[in-house]
């Protein structure tokens, strides 16, 4: 498990729920978000060498998940508040704007916060989730049939929408079905040690999974109160990491994003899988800091 003296564990109340948070530095805020299924913690590598150059890096655990709030109703987990949770948690630190990064789901927030809210975002970066004018997901109708037409990939989304299936699924065997999770899509499965990946098990065990599994049983609703959005760009510049090994968020769909976000800059990782940040720390870190450590210097 990777310690870094400087690190604070911090709660304070936004957009009506309890938050944790990890921060480490001063400086420039950089707000981390995580996605399916993780914790603050997937961002273990990137919260030091943040600080270190000067940043001050936020990581909270989203809504649903760690010791965080867990709200009862699945539509407690639609976009509007999964967005409206980054700008309170914003609003509660007296933070005006800010660089955002997210990852998996976390990319799909970002960007929506961005949209929805652009006066707040300085930059943004998203691992392995392009942005193409919507939600990070089709409507359910559709993604059945990608699933059909052979796109496999997306089934589990489709598992995922029946409330207690999936959860009675990984309560079979949630220690075995949680690592086989994280080394099925992984470039390679030695990324997460057994010691980190207890970190995330507990937290499993301790919290469940019905908060993280909510945010897909959001998508058609998410889609429903989107139209508004269609084909909205995304103006603050972007950086998007994308992996060759990643079996679901395929670099492919990053092709002719420019159309929607026109300060793009797209970058390639080689020979890595699902989960970036964690399998391939120091390109992440490299990347990040060429990216954002001029916020260093405001």
């Amino acid at each position: 498990m990777t310690r870094q003296e400087g690190w604070q564990h911090r709660h304070v109340h936004a957009n009506g729920i309890r938050f944790h948070y990890v921060e480490a530095g001063r400086g420039f805020p950089v707000i981390f978000l995580h996605g399916f299924p993780e914790l603050w913690y997937s961002w273990r590598y990137q919260l030091p060498a943040l600080a270190a150059a000067g940043l001050r890096a936020i990581a909270p655990d989203l809504r649903g998940y760690g010791d965080t709030d867990k709200p009862p109703r699945i539509e407690d987990y639609d976009i509007h508040h999964l967005v409206g949770d980054v700008v309170g948690l914003m609003d509660a630190l007296d933070i005006e704007k800010a660089a955002l990064v997210g990852h998996d789901w976390g990319g799909i927030i970002v960007w929506m916060v961005a949209v929805m809210h652009p006066q707040r975002v300085e930059r943004l970066v998203s691992l392995n989730v392009p942005y193409r004018g919507r939600p990070g997901f089709p409507p359910t109708a559709r993604l059945r049939e990608m699933v059909e037409s052979g796109a496999q990939q997306f089934n589990y989304v489709l598992v995922f929408q029946e409330p207690g299936r999936a959860e009675g699924i990984f309560a079979q065997d949630l220690p075995g079905r949680l690592r086989r999770l994280y080394d099925g899509v992984a470039g390679r499965p030695d990324f997460l040690s057994d010691e980190d990946f207890q970190v995330f098990l507990q937290a499993f065990q301790e919290g469940g999974l019905t908060g993280p599994l909510n945010y897909y049983r959001n998508i058609d609703r998410n889609w429903e109160t989107t139209q508004h959005l269609h084909e909205q760009q995304v103006t603050c510049p972007a950086l998007v990491v994308m992996t060759d090994k990643d079996p679901v968020l395929r670099p492919e769909m990053a092709e002719g994003m420019e159309r929607w976000v026109p300060a793009l800059r797209l970058e390639m990782l080689r020979d890595c899988g699902h989960w970036t940040q964690q399998e391939r720390p120091e390109d992440v870190n490299r990347l990040l800091l060429d990216f954002l450590g001029d916020l260093a210097r405001r």
